[in-house]
């Protein structure tokens, strides 16, 4: 009795800090990105916190997408809330079986420590630095594009005129 009192207490504070969604991932758009089905029958967009994985269109995209789905598609996962990002996605840490989803999709190769979010300190940069040194995943190539790159060339290029009916 007394451990689980005692256990209860650490999951209220723990919870005090950051509110923790609960649910079943429904989608997983990409390798950062997925969708979470909560009790009440409404969809929470997630977003991986402190990571960036490739875009779709990029090399390793679906990569990194069918990695996070191995890890969460179908499965219950715990959501620690770090806010929301400009699109309105909630941002925060997945966990999917027991098992960090940021974590992994790291420690495999298939995101990049975003470094604009991540603290200095943070235990993703050496996961990265393995990752990179065993060329697992995205690291297999040379010189991988990192998705803040890529996706500021692709914005820069010239897009294409719409043809309208006349």
């Amino acid at each position: 009795m007394r451990q689980a009192t005692v256990w209860l207490l650490f999951f209220l504070a723990s919870n005090a800090c950051a509110e923790t969604l609960v649910g079943r991932v429904v989608n997983v758009a990409d390798g950062d990105t997925l969708t979470l089905l909560d009790a009440g029958n409404r969809q929470h967009k997630i977003r991986l916190a402190e990571i960036d994985a490739p875009e779709k269109d990029q090399a390793f995209g679906q990569r990194a997408r069918q990695s996070l789905a191995a890890l969460c598609a179908g499965r219950v996962a715990e959501v620690v809330n770090e806010g929301r990002d400009r699109y309105g996605r909630v941002v925060g840490r997945v966990s999917c079986a027991r098992v960090d989803a940021n974590r992994e999709q790291v420690r495999r190769g298939m995101a990049w420590v975003f470094d604009r979010y991540a603290p200095a300190s943070s235990p993703l940069y050496r996961l990265q630095a393995e990752a990179r040194t065993a060329r697992q995943g995205l690291w297999y190539d040379p010189r991988p594009m990192a998705p803040w790159t890529w996706r500021s060339t692709r914005s820069s290029r010239p897009k294409p005129e719409r043809i309208r009916p006349t």
